[in-house]
């Protein structure tokens, strides 16, 4: 279960009615619901941010109105919550962390605006901070949807476990090159191997493209890997080459 806290909820309702998460939704695997943060004010205007304290520039979210509305929403469930919000100081978002968060029983995701939320919001409820990279968005919503695409893939029935397997990431490495028909357009050809029929000859092709892969445009990822031994020989005849 995904809620959602945002002064735009109507963002995410493209997000929620169309592929994999229409879909998971459909199924019964996954429930999500986005709701308005300034829902959850005090004030008649249905204000949701104030000046800083101390000066300087834009406006800052109060903290009442997520308070409020994180109460509330965890007094509905039955299930046990766990907060996060989406920050540009928050930890990097990565495989790991996706999959991590996909075994959750509640997530509440905060999507912040302006110049960020107030230090109450971060130290008192909050209970992760996460980022999708180093730099800033107008918003968390963009974040959040990035969040919740990422882990959805890995909740049970959503995606099929080969699938999950041989992707990006999912062993440390890159994924090997894809292709499909036409077997050749505009001179460029699919690699032979592909179509030889030979699915061990195949197997080892996409173990040796996807370390190419991954030196080439990632080498960091192979640092704290440890390489099966048949990897371990296409990485150091390919460093020869």
């Amino acid at each position: 279960m995904i809620d959602i806290i945002s002064i735009f909820p109507e963002m995410f309702e493209g997000v929620f009615g169309v592929s994999m998460l229409k879909r998971a939704r459909e199924k019964g695997l996954l429930q999500i619901e986005a709701h308005d943060l300034r829902d959850y004010s005090d004030d008649k205007h249905r204000k949701v941010d104030d000046t800083p304290f101390g000066g300087g520039a834009g406006m800052v979210m109060k903290p009442e109105p997520f308070f409020k509305a994180v109460g509330e929403i965890r007094k509905k469930s039955t299930h046990k919550s766990k907060t996060i919000l989406m920050s540009p100081q928050g930890i990097l978002l990565n495989h790991e962390k996706a999959k991590e968060l996909s075994s959750e029983e509640h997530l509440l995701i905060l999507c912040s605006h302006y110049e960020g939320v107030d230090e109450r919001v971060r130290l008192f409820l909050a209970e992760e901070e996460i980022s999708i990279g180093n730099y800033v968005l107008t918003g968390g919503e963009i974040p959040a949807m990035v969040l919740i695409d990422a882990l959805v893939r890995f909740i049970p029935g959503v995606l099929s476990g080969e699938s999950l397997l041989e992707e990006s990431f999912a062993a440390g490495l890159l994924e090997y090159p894809q292709y499909t028909r036409p077997r050749e357009y505009e001179g460029m050809a699919v690699p032979e191997v592909l179509l030889s029929g030979d699915h061990e000859s195949i197997r080892q092709w996409r173990v040796q493209k996807s370390l190419e892969r991954t030196l080439e445009r990632r080498p960091e990822l192979l640092l704290d890997l440890e390489l099966t031994a048949e990897q371990g020989s296409y990485l150091k005849k390919y460093q020869k080459e």
